[in-house]
């Protein structure tokens, strides 16, 4: 059964799923909906076209799909979509997409602490860790099972590879390839996250594929291009090498290095 707090403020057009927890003091606008089972603990804020999937834990002072930031912004419908078992922790802003029909998208299971800020465009995936204090510009992609720390900046454009972690209060202003620790201002890559690799049961050969394409990728020194045909001309690549090999060709804005 549903538990609505009665100084919460909900528009009746507001799609309320089952067995939903709504503290006091939240404004649910009327283009929301909330799937079975989240809890809004206090003050949450949710506008827009926005979507919550199931099991979802938001503290208080959170504000989910207002309108972007972006100056570009000239009106028209655009989107917030938020998928299952998150948790938000206190005063997490959410802003929904720039340009008529675009989106800001958060996969499932993730944990973004307080006072982080996930700006137009972005698309996050699942089982991503944010500390707190990020601010995150927009169009930012992260992948799955990133590990972000806290007092983190990463500029628009940028992409968060796959287990990929950065060290608190980096700079990140050109993509973080994936399986990589990276630190620093501007941020650059420091190793494997070789204990995310043996948590998420990457293979001891694929980890030893990986270590060897970090080598020829961030220590030999050679043009990316050149390091891409070496570690292709020794063999078949592991699906996670072939990922990073992707990752790293397709990369506009460049891998930092």
């Amino acid at each position: 059964m549903t538990e609505i707090h009665p100084t919460a403020v909900i528009a009746p057009e507001a799609k309320i799923g089952s067995d939903c927890v709504i503290g006091p003091y939240c404004v649910i606008g009327k283009h929301v909906e909330l799937g079975d089972r989240c809890r809004l603990h206090s003050h949450v804020v949710i506008d827009g076209y926005t979507t919550l999937g199931t099991d979802n834990e938001i503290f208080p002072f959170v504000s989910l799909g207002q309108r972007s930031q972006d100056l570009k912004w000239r009106g028209g419908i655009t989107y917030t979509r938020i998928g299952n078992r998150n948790t938000l922790r206190e005063a997490v802003t959410v802003n929904s997409g720039t340009g008529e029909g675009e989106v800001t998208e958060i996969g499932d299971n993730n944990l973004i602490m307080a006072y982080c800020h996930v700006a137009h465009n972005c698309c996050l995936g699942n089982h991503i860790i944010i500390s707190n204090g990020l601010a995150m510009a927009g169009h930012v992609t992260v992948e799955d099972y990133a590990v972000i720390s806290g007092l983190v900046t990463i500029h628009q454009f940028v992409r968060v590879g796959t287990m990929a972690i950065i060290g608190g209060s980096s700079k990140a202003t050109q993509d973080v390839p994936p399986y990589v620790m990276a630190d620093g201002n501007p941020v650059r890559p420091r190793g494997l996250n070789k204990v995310g690799l043996t948590r998420r049961g990457v293979s001891e050969a694929a980890q030893l594929q990986l270590k060897r394409a970090y080598k020829l990728f961030f220590r030999s020194g050679m043009a990316l291009d050149n390091s891409i045909k070496e570690l292709e001309s020794q063999g078949t690549l592991l699906p996670e090498v072939q990922h990073l090999v992707n990752f790293v060709k397709n990369s506009p804005r460049g891998v930092c290095r």
